[in-house]
Order: C-alpha cells, then structure tokens, then sequence
C-alpha cells in the first residue's frame, strides 16, 4: 500500500527534513522534497535517487501563497493526489545563544522578526494545509505532521525566544483546529516534537541526531487508520500541550 503514497516533505534540502525523506522513501512512499533553492534541494534529491530512493525535488518558499498555489498546481497535474504532508521547514530567527537566553527576551525581541518566525512557523503550514487537504480528501485517505516543539508547550512555557515558541504555539492550535475539522474524513492531524536535535538550527550540543528526531515524524506520517489524530507526540507518547 505504502508504495502508492505520495509525501510532500517541506524543510527537505538537509536536517530533520532530507532524513523523513530519506526514511518515508524507504518505506515505499514517492517523496516531492521541498526546499527553497534550487541548487540545495536538487543535490539533496540527488543523493537519496543515488541511493535508490523515489524522490523528486520542487523548489518553492513556503512563506510564499503563489509558491504553494504552485506547488499545488504540480501535485494536482503530475499526480493527482497527496497522501502524506510534513510540514517540516521552519525558523529560529532569533539569538540562539543559549547559554545568554536574555539576548532573545520577549521585552527586547524585534516584532518584525516575531511576525517572520510566524509566517514560516504558523501561516505557511495553515496555507499548505488548505492547498493539500482537498487532494487527500480526493483520496479518503491523508496523514498530515506539523513539526512542532516543546518550546511551544503552554504547559511548561518559560521565557525568551518569543517569536519560536510563540509560532510553535500556534501550530499546535492549528494541529488541533485541522483534526478536528476533519475528524470522520480518514485524515489524520498530528503535530510532532522531535526533540532537540544536531541541525542547522540546533546546533551541534544537541544531545539527538536528525535520524532519531525524525522517526517520531515518520511514526506519524505512517499511523495506521487506527492511530490517533489531533495529538502532540514525542517519539510515539503523548506530550502535553
């Protein structure tokens, strides 16, 4: 069944992104890989397609509405379908030195860099959704990842790096909105924290490697019909939000 499964990973070109490409590949999906330029995603693309894996680049910004309209477009005209959406890219815009969090404080953070984060973090998930979703209701069948993190937790919200946890919030409002709005259509929401992982955005302290955050990912990209929707997970368990 797997084989027929086409997944848009979005964030694709390296990180936690290219390894959820890399593993929904080998599981039998066909994988779109987006990422911004060109030159990045279509190297990236290259790499799994040397290593065997169906997968295919597409250059779009996700923070651009004619750029996912476009993306769309090519799904809709290619394929005729989607089956699997990772709303993976995202941004950490603000100081990211953690051992100085004061440097990213909500009482001196640049609004303009709060409304960026968001828009990568929040609205361009919300605009894939709304493009993606009529092509998997198509199909009856749709897994949609929205990847989040414990920053975004309200249960255990601290201070500092507004515009991140801030954003990460909202998409797991918007989590919450997508599953329950299509609770009965066989669309599973889910959003996913991967833990703090040794990317371009974590940093290479972090305790996890993109290859272990990105199976949480992939557990929720491939739930079974009996798997749950409108959850926050953590390798498979439950987080609170």
């Amino acid at each position: 069944m797997l084989a027929q499964k086409l997944a848009v990973v979005t964030g694709a070109a390296r990180g936690l992104g290219f390894s959820v490409a890399r593993e929904l590949a080998a599981a039998g999906c066909l994988v779109l890989m987006v990422g911004r330029t060109a030159e990045a995603i279509d190297q990236a693309a290259r790499e799994l397609q040397e290593s065997g894996h169906t997968v295919l680049p597409h250059v779009a910004d996700v923070t651009d509405a004619s750029a996912v309209a476009a993306l769309a477009a090519r799904l809709r005209r290619e394929f005729g379908r989607a089956d699997i959406l990772v709303n993976n890219a995202g941004v950490l815009l603000e100081p990211k030195d953690f051992a100085v969090p004061q440097s990213a404080s909500v009482l001196v953070v640049d609004p303009e860099i709060v409304a960026l984060t968001y828009a990568c973090n929040a609205l361009a998930p919300l605009r894939l959704i709304q493009a993606i979703v009529p092509l998997m209701r198509d199909q009856g069948w749709g897994r949609i990842v929205n990847v989040s993190s414990s920053m975004g937790q309200l249960a255990e919200m601290s201070g500092c790096w507004p515009g991140y946890r801030m954003s990460k919030a909202a998409l797991n409002a918007l989590t919450r909105l997508t599953a329950n709005e299509l609770d009965g259509d066989r669309i599973k929401v889910n959003a996913v924290c991967p833990g703090w992982c040794r990317t371009a955005m974590g940093g290479q302290d972090a305790p996890r490697s993109a290859d272990e955050g990105a199976r949480g990912i992939v557990w929720a990209a491939l739930l079974p019909d009996d798997g749950p929707s409108g959850g926050f997970f953590r390798d498979g368990k439950p987080l609170d939000w």
